[in-house]
């Protein structure tokens, strides 16, 4: 089978240069405006991707990657298979990865994970000889954070760089990429969460590498004073292996309403990655300043441009 030379691996935001990862997003915005009269199937000029398949698994639930994904690779010409772990040999211990890789590579071109451990998306990185990308990882999300950021600068019209962000909320795998994105695109970043729920001491020392500094306020109106752009997440989430109503406790005082929303600049947005709790009321996730169903379509735009990049193909 045909492999191109040159192929990226799209697992971390914190170990793909700046300058890449500003060529996705830059690739994205042409894509999406070229697509403006194409219906949901049709395929972009050129089918980049034509006869390309990409494999995606699946070991947690999953909506909008899932979609967009499948969206994503159709409308660049190629075609995707999706599997769930438990029905391979693999997920129910019957096969090493290493063996699962080899023939993952032999019949596809690519291959999306979406995982429940971190060490599975390297341990097939080492086997594959076809790029991987991270769907989801228990400590990173980065399809979904360039994303959000692509949608960032569409709405503002302005370099990401020039605004303040804003996360209230439990930190998590999409906050640990925000951060890593902070660096990335040199954006002031402001945490407002409980004492006990503040990012990593890993996190924060790679901060320290990089000589870059993010702001943690256990007071969300501190976190939110001045802000041009808040994300929110929930604060439960699915496998969440703790005491919840003790969580939900602690996160208490952090529901964006709005009341919290009205310390926030006055033209801020609201973006939330979905699915949503009840750590944000209904009248600020509906109303004028989210653009929560923009983000969630950009997806299928972005991941365009990072299946181009891991294929060689990013023009």
């Amino acid at each position: 089978m045909f492999r191109d030379e040159l192929m990226n691996h799209f697992i971390n935001l914190k170990d793909i240069p700046s300058k890449d990862l500003r060529k996705i997003i830059t690739d994205a915005k042409k894509r999406k405006s070229l697509r403006k009269k194409l219906s949901t199937l049709e395929v972009d000029r050129g089918e980049p991707l034509k006869g390309k398949l990409l494999i995606q698994m699946f070991e947690k639930a999953s909506s909008r990657t899932r979609i967009s994904f499948y969206l994503a690779i159709k409308q660049l010409g190629g075609g995707t298979l999706t599997l769930r772990s438990g029905e391979l040999h693999l997920g129910l211990g019957g096969e090493s990865v290493a063996d699962t890789a080899k023939i993952i590579s032999t019949y596809g071109d690519g291959f999306m994970l979406r995982t429940d451990k971190d060490k599975k998306i390297e341990d097939f990185k080492k086997y594959l000889s076809i790029p991987i990308i991270n769907g989801l990882s228990p400590s990173s999300h980065p399809t979904q954070v360039l994303s959000d950021i692509f949608t960032v600068e569409e709405i503002m019209k302005k370099p990401i760089s020039k605004l303040n962000i804003c996360w209230i909320g439990d930190s998590n795998n999409v906050l640990n990429s925000l951060i890593a994105a902070s660096v990335k695109f040199s954006f002031k970043l402001s945490i407002g969460c409980p004492k006990n729920f503040e990012p990593s001491k890993e996190l924060r020392n790679w901060l320290k590498k990089e000589n870059k500094k993010i702001y943690i306020y256990n007071d969300p109106k501190k976190a939110v004073a001045g802000a041009d752009v808040i994300f929110s997440d929930k604060v439960i989430s699915l496998n969440d292996k703790v005491n919840k109503e003790k969580k939900i406790q602690a996160f208490k005082k952090f529901k964006v309403d709005k009341k919290l929303i009205s310390f926030a600049n006055k033209n801020h947005i609201f973006l939330h990655c979905l699915p949503r709790g009840n750590e944000v009321s209904d009248d600020v996730f509906l109303g004028k300043q989210s653009h929560v169903w923009q983000q969630a379509l950009n997806r299928v735009h972005v991941q365009k441009s990072i299946l181009l990049y891991c294929f060689g193909k990013l023009r």
